[in-house]
């Protein structure tokens, strides 16, 4: 169970370190009438925060329910996505495939949670 979460916290933490880095790849996943950039980087950090929260004993829970809250928000976004002519993720495949891993992300998210009470 150690290993799962510190592999789900550093996997947040550098998803949220991505936004800064390539910002411009996030930008094509938000929508044109909220303002991009900022948009962008309050993800990032929520994501990085979320990703330090699941590595501190004291706030796994609030982590994995952030996490939890996080995805169902992103969901509607990769449906979008998917439905797209030129998906921001890439290819049709990946965006079709970034469906299940996001509810790969809800089922960690809820697990590590059930297993921490």
């Amino acid at each position: 169970m150690v290993i799962l979460v510190a592999l789900f916290g550093i996997l947040f933490m550098v998803a949220g370190i991505a936004h800064f880095i390539k910002p411009k790849f996030y930008n094509r996943f938000i929508p044109n009438f909220l303002p991009k950039l900022m948009v962008n980087y309050i993800v990032g950090l929520i994501e990085f925060f979320f990703g330090v929260g699941l590595l501190i004993p004291k706030t796994h829970s609030y982590a994995c329910l952030g996490i939890f809250v996080l995805m169902l928000l992103f969901l509607p976004i990769h449906l979008w996505d998917a439905t797209k002519k030129n998906p921001a993720i890439g290819s049709k495949l990946l965006a079709y495939i970034r469906i299940p891993v996001q509810f790969l992300f809800l089922y960690i998210a809820y697990f590590i949670y059930q297993s921490l009470k």
